[in-house]
């Protein structure tokens, strides 16, 4: 959400981001702000008003009483009376028209950074960087569940039974490097000076709302029947979630937290050969990164959080990219966005493994989470960062860790997390 002083003075530019985005639908919303806010200020005007009357006459009204003018102080208590009848109307008008602001601020995209291209959608994301050199062997690479059910890794038969279509059961080996590629990101990150987090993973609806837009909130969460609680798609939700309502010191920035959470997510359209498996599913584990820091730092931090993606990554032998998300790709509110995308060399392209984002103080504003510092009070800056979410990078590293004779080699930083094991040796 954006700061309303921001949008009363730079209406245009509000517009013309929201063209950026291609989100010409929301145009309307911007004038709408404004007429609904210049009423609501008007009638908080006339409101304070009348708070201030009402104290200065129950002042004179004991005064008046105490003269022994009771005649007068009972004409004043009258037009207290019927103030007060005023009051009460205009703080229901006062909250009625605040909620018609907020609501369309809610929906309203934040500003984008001046960096980030103009584009509709994904298809025209824009590659920055390669890191390790693409390579396709010379042997056929199966599909991923195909690797997996050599290593009696991998039971979708039984999970559909179980829980339908998007879950998944792994087993043996696989399932090991499943939890290995876990507890070495999580090593990973903690070296790089990230404090560890287990965070909730189930969140209120107010959290949900301050974390993200609302169509990313219905086409993502699962909600709890019965309770006002949401299964998390992302521990960034609760990670976020934690510094909610709070005042923070400046000296105490940044916060730099590392967590581990099961995500779950409705994945709404998903379709084709490459989402079967465990590429697009309803739940899997994840290892976020995220950091609260001053509005000066974020861009720094933000070029930090995508390095330590690719750095694992490499660590682990899998050739990457970063892609430069175009703004029509931006979800409304965040400020600039990368994908890190893995090598497939059984599709001979790139697919995605994670996603860095700088959101500003929208997030901060929405959930008020303010930094007290020497020049006064301000909102903080909040940006998160996939670290590595299998099962999903499991694709990746099988394809790209794969021999001819069906093995797969275990990289050298990974092997304290698998029992010592330098390759794995499929059972059929």
């Amino acid at each position: 959400m954006i700061d309303i002083k921001f949008l009363r003075e730079n209406p245009d530019v509000v517009k013309q981001n929201i063209k950026n985005k291609f989100q010409d639908s929301k145009l309307p919303l911007v004038d709408e702000v404004i007429e609904f806010d210049k009423k609501s200020r008007a009638v908080k005007q006339e409101a304070d008003q009348l708070r201030a009357n009402r104290n200065k006459f129950s002042k004179q009204i004991g005064a008046l009483y105490g003269q022994g003018k009771k005649e007068e102080a009972e004409e004043m208590k009258k037009l207290v009376t019927e103030q007060g009848d005023r009051l009460a109307e205009l703080e229901k008008q006062e909250a009625e028209l605040q909620e018609e602001v907020t609501s369309r601020m809610m929906v309203i995209p934040n500003i984008i950074d001046k960096s980030v291209p103009i584009g509709k959608d994904d298809s025209e994301n824009v590659e920055v960087q390669r890191y390790g050199e693409p390579k396709v062997p010379d042997f056929e690479v199966p599909y991923h569940t195909d690797i997996m059910e050599r290593f009696d890794g991998i039971d979708l038969d039984s999970a559909r039974r179980v829980a339908g279509n998007g879950f998944y059961y792994l087993m043996g080996d696989i399932a090991r490097l499943h939890s290995a590629v876990i507890s070495y990101a999580r090593d990973f990150m903690i070296n790089r000076g990230f404090t560890y987090c287990v965070p909730p993973f189930m969140i209120r609806s107010d959290v949900v709302t301050g974390v993200m837009s609302f169509a990313e909130m219905d086409a993502m969460m699962y909600k709890i029947e019965g309770e006002d609680l949401y299964l998390i798609g992302t521990s960034e939700h609760s990670m976020i979630g934690k510094f909610k309502d709070q005042m923070l010191k400046e000296e105490d920035l940044p916060y730099t937290l590392t967590s581990y959470s099961p995500c779950f997510r409705k994945e709404k359209g998903a379709h084709g050969i490459e989402e079967r498996g465990v590429y697009r599913i309803h739940q899997f584990e994840k290892q976020e990164m995220i950091v609260v820091c001053k509005p000066e730092d974020s861009m720094e931090w933000y070029d930090k959080l995508w390095q330590n993606t690719v750095d694992l990554f490499r660590s682990m032998d899998i050739p990457v990219r970063t892609l430069e998300c175009c703004s029509g790709d931006l979800a409304d509110l965040k400020v600039k966005s990368v994908d890190v995308e893995a090598w497939s060399p059984r599709q001979k392209k790139y697919f995605e493994v994670g996603s860095c984002s700088t959101l500003g103080d929208a997030q901060a504003r929405r959930l008020k989470i303010r930094v007290s510092g020497k020049d006064g009070k301000y909102f903080a800056h909040t940006l998160n960062n996939t670290v590595v979410a299998p099962p999903r990078m499991l694709i990746a590293f099988l394809e790209n860790n794969l021999n001819e004779d069906g093995s797969v080699n275990i990289p050298e930083a990974l092997r304290p997390y698998m029992g010592g094991m330098e390759k794995m040796v499929p059972k059929k």
